[in-house]
């Protein structure tokens, strides 16, 4: 596996209080990976330096085969290099179907003549009915988004996702406030769309993290503190003193 994405050194400062401390890991280019802490350990702060809404005060973020350094690079420019990023609330297009929903996220040409004039071919459509099979919404295509339950909604963000294509695809908390049978399904979709790209899923839940069955990165105080399988890092003593034994 080569390396996707690549963190070294980075540090970020908020008014004196360091939400990143010298934080190195590094990404595969086809990997499930958790990232797991208590609160305050920057998992948040991980995320918004990856996708360009924090810069770090210092170290490095290299990016793909060429080693591209993503600070200093815009939001939109990260998006379009392959990094997408699903957040804790879903936002979906509630008046708009599933189907219109997902065809809006296809990566197209998205100035503002070419979003105007576009007309989805038969390549597009069968595109969609793949992601919504993918997202366990097939069913569900022609549905009004707003009537979806909360789960569903999650599920068709990471299609609207996924229709971009991402290299990198970062998940919050995928898992709050679905019923367990909705747990297991949003468990199957990351595993599923693991097989082709980078996932990693920030998570408190840890029956959810099991579940994934996946490397796991402990953060503490900004930092990796433990890294291995979620049986490995549960049991070092760090782990407990911090995270587990509160």
């Amino acid at each position: 596996m080569t390396t996707l994405l690549e963190v070294s050194g980075v540090t970020v400062s908020f008014d004196g209080f360091r939400a990143i401390n010298n934080l190195s890991f590094r990404i595969s280019d086809a990997e499930l990976r958790a990232v797991i802490g208590p609160n305050g350990a920057g998992k948040t702060t991980f995320m918004d330096i990856v996708t360009g809404k924090t810069r770090p005060d210092a170290g490095h973020i290299l990016w793909g085969d060429k080693g591209l350094s993503l600070i200093g690079m815009s939001e939109a420019r990260i998006a379009q290099a392959g990094i997408g990023r699903k957040f804790q609330k879903p936002t979906v297009f509630e008046e708009q179907t599933v189907q219109e929903n997902l065809m809006m996220a296809l990566r197209k040409d998205r100035r503002p003549l070419a979003v105007l004039f576009f007309k989805p071919s038969r390549s597009d459509f069968t595109r969609v009915d793949d992601l919504a099979e993918q997202i366990g919404l097939q069913e569900a295509l022609l549905r009004v988004s707003g009537e979806l339950s909360h789960g569903q909604k999650q599920w068709l963000e990471i299609g609207m996702l996924l229709a971009q294509e991402p290299q990198l695809l970062l998940v919050d908390e995928p898992a709050a406030g679905m019923t367990p049978a909705e747990r297991e399904k949003t468990t199957a979709i990351l595993v599923e769309a693991a097989k082709t790209r980078a996932v990693v899923v920030v998570e408190h839940d840890m029956e959810f993290v099991r579940r994934l069955n996946c490397k796991v990165t402990v953060l503490h105080e900004g930092s990796v503190l433990a890294e291995g399988s979620l049986d490995h890092v549960t049991k070092n003593q760090d782990v407990i003193d911090v995270y587990l034994g509160r």
